[in-house]
C-alpha cells in the first residue's frame, strides 16, 4: 500500500487509498474496510484480470457458466431469475445468489458462512457440483493453455506459470471495487440534497425497528440471524448450523444488506418472496415462532400502514443505479 489520505469535495469527505495505481474509494461515514489489503495489493491489471475471470465460463466445467450467470451486474450482482440459483447443466441449488457489493467489509461468506475469506470465497461455486461442478486442475490447466491469459496473468502478477492462489486473488480484486455508495441515501448523507418528508418518516421508521440488524451506512452487521422464516420442508435447509454444529444458530443466515433491493429482487436466502411488501408482511405478520429468534423479533414489528409506505419510501433511496451501470463492472471485451 503506498498511500491513505483524505480528499475532500463537495462539502465531503472521501477516504482514498492507492495502490500501484489503482484506487480504492469509500465514503469518510463507512467504517474502515476488514479486507487486508496489504496482502493482496490492488493493482489495474489485476482487476482487469478478475474482471475477465467474473464473465468467462471456462470456470465451468462445460464451459456454459461464469460468475456473471449468478450475479449479474444489472441486478446488483445477484441472480432474479428463479427463487434457487441454476448452475451447470441447469442443476438446481438450495438457495438464492447474494448479492455482491461492499465486500471488503465483511469477514464471512455465503449465507452459512461457510468461507472465511474473499481470497477463498470462489473455490465453492468453482467446485460444487450443482454451481460449476469444476475442478482447480482443471480450470489451471484450461488457463494455463490459453497464451492470452498467460499474458494476462504475467501483467497480473510478474508470473505467466498460473497459480490457483493467483486466479483467486484477482477474482477478490476485481469484487472489491463492487462499491455502492452513491445513492440518495448517500447524497444526503454528503450535504448533497434532502429526504422527502416521506423518506424522512421512512429514515426513522427503520432506525427505530431495522437498524439493529440492517445497520447503516452497510445496512447490514454481517452478522447471522434468524430472522423467523419458516423451514422449507423441501430444501431443509437450517443454515449456519451445518457449519458452526451449535444448536443455537439453526435457522441463522447471514444478514444481507438493504442496498440496492429495487435489483436484488427475490429476497431472503431461498428467494420465496417476490416483493419487498412481502418482506415487511413477514417481519409484521408472518414471523415464525422459535427458541432461536433473536430478542429483536420476540414481537412482530408494530407498523401502520402509513409507516409501511414510509419505510418503503427509505428504502428506496438506497437503490444505487450508478452501481449497477457502472462500466467498469461490465464484461472487458
Amino acid at each position: 500500500m503506498k498511500y491513505i489520505f483524505l480528499f475532500c469535495a463537495f462539502g465531503f469527505a472521501i477516504l482514498l487509498i492507492s495502490f500501484e495505481s489503482s484506487e480504492f474509494t469509500y465514503p469518510n461515514y463507512f467504517p474502515k474496510p476488514v479486507y487486508n489489503f496489504s496482502h493482496n495489493p490492488l493493482k489495474k491489471e489485476t482487476i482487469q484480470l478478475g474482471r475477465r475471470l467474473f464473465y468467462d465460463p471456462i470456470l465451468s466445467a462445460d464451459s456454459s457458466i461464469s460468475c456473471a450467470s449468478c450475479h449479474s451486474q444489472y441486478n446488483a450482482f445477484a441472480h432474479v431469475d428463479h427463487d434457487l440459483s441454476h448452475g451447470i447443466y441447469d442443476r438446481i441449488g438450495k438457495r438464492n445468489a447474494p448479492a455482491l457489493m461492499n465486500l471488503a467489509w465483511q469477514e464471512l461468506f455465503m449465507w452459512d458462512g461457510a468461507i472465511n475469506h474473499l481470497d477463498m470465497q470462489a473455490l465453492a461455486p468453482i467446485t460444487h457440483p450443482n454451481e460449476m461442478d469444476n475442478s482447480l486442475e482443471n480450470v489451471i490447466s484450461r488457463l494455463r493453455n490459453n497464451s492470452n491469459y498467460r499474458h494476462y496473468f504475467f501483467s497480473a502478477f510478474n508470473d505467466s506459470s498460473i497459480k490457483t492462489e493467483h486466479v483467486l486473488k484477482a477474482l477478490s480484486q476485481f469484487e472489491l471495487i463492487f462499491i455502492s455508495s452513491n445513492s440518495k441515501y448517500d447524497s444526503v448523507k454528503k450535504g448533497l440534497v434532502l429526504f422527502t418528508e416521506k423518506e424522512k418518516k421512512g429514515y426513522e421508521v427503520f432506525l427505530q425497528n431495522c437498524n439493529a440488524c440492517h445497520t447503516e451506512p452497510l445496512f447490514s452487521s454481517y452478522s447471522f440471524s434468524n430472522n423467523g422464516l419458516p423451514l422449507d420442508s423441501t430444501l431443509l435447509d437450517y443454515g449456519r448450523v451445518s457449519i458452526s454444529l451449535q444448536s443455537a444458530d439453526s435457522g441463522y443466515f447471514k444478514i444481507p444488506t438493504l442496498r440496492n433491493l429495487r435489483y436484488s429482487f427475490p429476497y431472503m436466502h431461498d428467494g420465496r418472496f417476490k416483493t419487498l411488501s412481502k418482506v415487511i408482511q413477514h417481519y409484521t405478520s408472518g414471523i415464525n415462532y422459535s427458541l432461536h429468534l433473536p430478542k429483536e423479533l420476540k414481537k412482530p414489528l408494530q407498523l401502520s400502514s402509513e409507516q409501511k409506505v414510509e419505510l418503503m419510501s427509505f428504502l428506496f433511496t438506497l437503490n444505487d443505479s450508478s452501481f449497477v451501470f457502472n462500466k467498469q463492472f461490465s464484461y472487458l471485451k
